[in-house]
């Protein structure tokens, strides 16, 4: 690998790091993917609850109908990438033989090469990044361990940012819960126990996180009805 590529490689996983949130994170992952494989298109797709599989994040909404015409099918590499965690390249959608109907469908819309990598960490998988290019066979082996080094930067960072976001989710939900304790230990001379056992009542009897509880709580000053 060339040293001045190197050097902008390192750049790009350091901007991917900076994301504030997983949004800003995945947009980056596209970005800086279809500049470091000079690709016409990049994508990712995310998994959620184990299953769900969305359009995240693109460049071009080339790949937009390129994911959905996939969705559609329920076959392509980027879906195979996902579930198999493996790494598929289509030299020619013209002349691939797998994904037929999705390389047809494809091929009309003026991709020609494919390569889809699975995002992922030693716990679970968390979608596949989608490089398009609109002439055929663009993608060669140095490419592909290109895309496989990006792929895990960008595995590391959306792995990074959702921890985080977790994190945060985490630390508000706590303070919302602390206010509506001190709300009904203030209101009905409770000790923190016993407000906390009346928030987790409400939350088991209303079929309601205890979040939503806590969050009704501070802004109604009413516990839920």
């Amino acid at each position: 690998m060339d040293p001045s590529f190197a050097a902008d490689f390192a750049e790009m996983a350091r901007h991917m790091h900076q994301g504030e949130d997983v949004g800003q994170t995945v947009e980056a992952v596209a970005q800086f993917a279809k500049e470091a494989l000079a690709c016409d298109c990049a994508g990712v797709m995310l998994v959620h609850g184990g299953k769900q599989v969305e359009t995240a994040a693109t460049t071009d909404p080339l790949v937009i109908k390129a994911d959905r015409q996939q969705m559609e099918c329920g076959q392509g590499p980027c879906l195979e990438s996902i579930w198999d965690h493996e790494t598929f390249v289509i030299h020619d959608t013209e002349t691939e033989t797998r994904w037929a109907d999705w390389c047809r469908q494809v091929s009309g819309l003026g991709v020609r090469s494919v390569l889809s990598l699975r995002l992922f960490t030693h716990n679970n998988t968390m979608g596949a990044l989608n490089l398009y290019a609109v002439e055929p066979g663009r993608f060669d082996d140095e490419d592909i361990a290109v895309a496989t080094i990006f792929a895990g930067h960008a595995s590391v960072a959306l792995a990074s940012a959702r921890n985080e976001s977790s994190l945060r989710k985490a630390i508000d939900a706590r303070h919302l819960i602390g206010q509506a304790q001190g709300i009904l230990m203030e209101r009905f001379n409770l000790d923190a126990d016993q407000a906390f056992a009346i928030l987790r009542r409400y939350s088991q009897d209303k079929n309601m996180k205890l979040r939503a509880v806590a969050e009704h709580m501070v802004e109604s000053r009413q516990l839920p009805a």
